[in-house]
């Protein structure tokens, strides 16, 4: 996790996503599990069966550090795609701390943001389909901590974008589309 900026008011203020971060490798809780998964990530889960950290103490630490770093603001939980990582963060914290520092639905899809300030649907909202000037410059590396300091940057970006000139949504700066629709 990384945090991405604070809202004073109605203005959005960006935070360095290298500034405050938080990541930690937990212990695998079953043995069912996507081989192909894994590859991706390029995470070991024999070494994480071993030396993995402890999911109760871990998410407990993840809350502690929420609440150190959002201080007396609103924690609000940002991701590309939101559903993905929500239901999984959500569900570690309700398991093993009996409560989310995102309560229920403090929450916000970038890929949404984007949509609606573009002017254009979901399946028009892909990362290809955004002006580049929008992208985040980290790669996309698979590991959760780069991935996360990357999609915090993207929210920056949204945050200061004023939207789309245009309603129909797309601008001279947007990525080529075909004319059978969006690339995925």
């Amino acid at each position: 996790m990384t945090m991405a900026g604070r809202m004073r008011g109605r203005h959005f203020e960006a935070i360095s996503p290298d500034t405050h971060t938080f990541y930690v490798e937990l212990r695998p809780i079953s043995d069912d599990f996507v081989p192909q998964s894994m590859a991706v990530c390029g995470l070991d889960r024999d070494l994480l069966v071993r030396e993995g950290r402890d999911p109760g103490g871990a998410m407990a630490e993840a809350a502690a550090w929420i609440k150190r770093v959002c201080r007396n603001s609103t924690p609000v939980l940002a991701a590309y795609p939101l559903s993905f990582d929500w239901m999984w963060i959500y569900w570690y914290f309700m398991n093993f701390t009996g409560s989310s520092p995102f309560g229920h639905s403090r929450c916000i899809d970038i890929k949404t943001l984007y949509a609606a300030k573009a002017g254009v649907t979901i399946g028009w909202a892909t990362k290809r389909q955004m002006p580049r000037h929008l992208a985040a410059q980290r790669p996309h590396t698979h590991n959760a901590l780069d991935d996360a300091m990357e999609q915090a940057e993207l929210l920056q970006n949204l945050m200061a974008w004023p939207g789309s000139a245009t309603a129909a949504g797309h601008d001279q700066a947007t990525a080529e589309v075909s004319e059978e629709g969006p690339r995925a």
